[in-house]
């Protein structure tokens, strides 16, 4: 694989978006970076793109060899705004590949194929633009592992959703996993949530833009990190269902549709009496990175 990259004049970035996450950051970089970078050279870089971690994350990122940057720092003249969407939109921007592949940082189970099994499809076939891990996601809570249970908010939300409006997608197994490699070119032209709906907007832009030919997927056996909690879930569910609509409405799937409410409320019990709480949860975007001038200026891009 590596020669056959090298033959392409190929590079390849890692990027690991990190917030808080010191207690896998470091197995992560220390085991990517010794089989993938030193003992075969597959990837040019691992940088991790911070939202501000107030733990330990960028130190032992940073003492274990990978590149570490605040994602406030990347474009700084453009507002900060927080989200992991964020971090991915930027890593374009800092870092140099061909293709870019995003791993998250929290997976307790980490191994090589989780970087080489993504980018495989994009260096043997040249119509593959755009490849999804998927992978069974047993549930963990507390340290302890059940046979299954992750996924919920795809199999809940997305796949009907899927279902209802965009049925090639179905196939997507995996549609929300944090785990994919994509080519420069088609990342720098999708719009980025920065929050919850950074994937499924991928993968309607991406399709409608390049269509169903483009995507892949690679089977990384299994994943295992700390599962959320219900109500953390629906807040996801929330901000993921502004980016569908929004998606929809531009593509004229869904007609005559007024602005939505941004406030989720979620009910909870709190002795013997019932509680409504209001979070305000909007799903802002960035626009495609190859309309910003900077972008432009580092890679020699010009706007078609």
């Amino acid at each position: 694989m590596v020669e056959d990259k090298e033959s392409q004049n190929l590079t390849i970035s890692l990027c690991l978006p990190t917030l808080n996450e010191e207690k896998t950051i470091g197995k992560e970089v220390v085991l990517l970076k010794s089989e993938l970078v030193d003992r075969y050279p597959l990837l040019d870089e691992i940088a991790v793109i911070d939202s501000g971690s107030d733990d330990n994350t960028l130190e032992v990122a940073q003492n274990f060899g990978a590149d570490v940057y605040l994602a406030d720092d990347i474009l700084p003249d453009l507002e900060p705004k927080k989200g992991k969407g964020e971090n991915l939109w930027k890593a374009i921007y800092q870092l140099e590949g061909d293709i870019i592949v995003y791993v998250d940082a929290d997976i307790s189970n980490i191994h090589p194929r989780f970087v080489y099994g993504l980018v495989a499809p994009l260096i043997y076939r040249k119509e593959v633009q755009y490849v999804k891990a998927f992978y069974d996601r047993p549930l963990a809570i507390s340290g302890e592992k059940r046979a299954s249970g992750g996924g919920r908010v795809t199999e809940i939300l997305i796949r009907p959703l899927f279902s209802l409006f965009f049925p090639d997608l179905t196939g997507i197994i995996q549609p929300l996993s944090g785990e994919y490699a994509v080519r420069r070119n088609v990342l720098e032209q999708i719009h980025f949530p920065i929050g919850y709906g950074v994937e499924t907007s991928h993968l309607i832009d991406v399709y409608t833009k390049f269509g169903l030919h483009a995507f892949a997927q690679t089977d990384l056996d299994q994943r295992v990190h700390e599962n959320k909690s219900t109500r953390a879930l629906g807040k996801m569910s929330f901000g993921i269902l502004q980016t569908f609509l929004k998606r929809a409405k531009a593509l004229d799937i869904i007609s005559d549709m007024k602005d939505y409410e941004t406030i989720l409320r979620q009910t909870q019990a709190i002795d013997k009496r019932y509680e409504q709480k209001e979070l305000q949860i909007v799903e802002e975007e960035r626009p495609p990175m190859i309309e910003i001038e900077a972008y432009r200026e580092k890679f020699n891009r010009t706007l078609s």
